[in-house]
């Protein structure tokens, strides 16, 4: 079988002649190498269905309960919260916001939900289908030219019959981290509507404390923080009803039916631990380069940054900056021939010819929001990529101005 590269070697992408370097972690990540190893070497050896009664279920249950343990462990959970295993961030989102606004509707509690402007798809869809097929009350709050709403809106927009409020935590297009404290204190002590957090961002921002009891549910993803794709989480508290949207065995505590992947739950337990561990041994990298990058654009006549200063207010693994009067996928395509790759946005809507509902919201005006690239870094670069990185960048706007 063939051994797993050095990480180098993944983060590297050959094509042809031309070593790319990847600039797109925000849509997904390479595993570490110690990850892949130890799902191979689960789904190799521990392949038994956790549900199943013989000592090969015993095993594979055992190493997924393990993995639950260590999972809440690293992410700090507080007494009374669980793990649900999902797909991912995507199943996640749905579950946490369809199963509890269809709860929630069966309880008659009401029916009046309420997001951002700026959610990932998954989010955003799902409310609508809640409003368009389902006749929930949505109000989508604005957000400022940073892309941050304001707790205040979010007070004004509660009322008796509000059932669930859902904001991310970091704006997986330009980086903006959302006051989740401050909007989970005011949800709790406004009535009785739970607060869900789309957190598959997190982990580059340090990621999110559920110690103050605020956040109901928290949805993560694997594969966001170099952990294998097809698994995902749902952080919740145990009290918290929802309607389960598979039907089936009535695995994961009756909320997420279909049989367990026990190699991919360690495989991102230990992701989830080594992201920690890096992030601990090398805390101001990620500011680092984004200084360096943003500096760089911020020299270029004809590039401009959408977003702010990473810190507090924004996560520093993310930058984004427009190109008015250029599509976004001939900035790429440039930027690809000088060996970089990044995105035009979410990796879910990147192929559709439409402005970033994201800068959008943020009032930045079509042309900019039509010509927006998201770079994205890890603790992978080196400074000698960001300095690739910025030549490219100079390259590609004297080539088109």
């Amino acid at each position: 079988m063939t051994e797993v590269q050095p990480l180098r070697a993944l983060f590297l992408l050959n094509c042809g002649d031309l070593q790319m370097k990847y600039f797109d972690y925000s849509a997904t990540t390479p595993p570490f190498p110690e990850v892949a190893n130890a799902v191979k070497d689960a789904m190799l050896q521990l392949y038994g269905n956790p549900s199943s009664l013989h000592k090969l279920g015993v095993q594979a249950e055992r190493l997924l309960e393990q993995a639950r343990d260590a999972i809440a462990g690293q992410l700090k959970l507080p007494e009374g919260y669980r793990v649900i295993f999902t797909s991912g961030g995507t199943e996640s989102n749905n579950l946490a916001i369809k199963g509890a606004a269809f709860a929630a509707m069966e309880a008659g509690r009401g029916k009046h939900v309420i997001t951002t402007a700026v959610e990932h798809a998954s989010v955003l869809e799902s409310f609508t289908q809640l409003k368009e097929r389902f006749g929930f009350e949505l109000t989508v709050l604005p957000v400022d030219h940073h892309g941050r709403v304001s707790p205040v809106e979010v007070a004004a927009a509660l009322q008796k019959d509000t059932v669930l409020v859902s904001v991310m935590h970091v704006n997986n297009e330009v980086g903006a981290i959302q006051p989740i404290d401050e909007i989970g204190k005011i949800v709790k002590a406004a009535g009785r509507a739970l607060f869900h957090v789309d957190a598959v961002q997190s982990v580059a921002a340090g990621g999110l404390s559920l110690s103050g009891g605020c956040i109901d549910m928290l949805s993560m993803s694997a594969h966001k923080c170099k952990g294998p794709k097809g698994i995902g989480l749902l952080a919740m508290k145990e009290h918290v009803q929802l309607l389960p949207l598979l039907s089936g065995g009535g695995q994961e505590f009756g909320l997420r039916s279909g049989t367990e992947q026990p190699a991919a739950a360690a495989g991102f337990a230990k992701a989830l631990r080594l992201s920690a561990e890096r992030t601990e041994r090398e805390p101001d990298l990620l500011m680092r380069y984004h200084g360096l990058v943003t500096e760089c654009i911020r020299k270029l006549p004809n590039l401009i940054l959408n977003g702010g200063e990473a810190g507090e207010a924004f996560s520093p693994h993310i930058i984004n900056f427009s190109f008015p009067g250029m599509k976004s996928e001939v900035i790429v395509h440039a930027l690809e021939e000088e060996g970089i790759a990044v995105s035009t946005r979410s990796a879910c809507s990147s192929g559709e010819d439409k402005a970033s509902h994201v800068l959008a919201a943020m009032g930045v005006g079509e042309a900019r929001a039509k010509s927006s690239i998201r770079i994205s870094v890890s603790h992978d670069h080196t400074m000698e990529d960001m300095e690739h990185l910025c030549r490219a960048l100079e390259n590609v706007s004297r080539r088109f101005s």
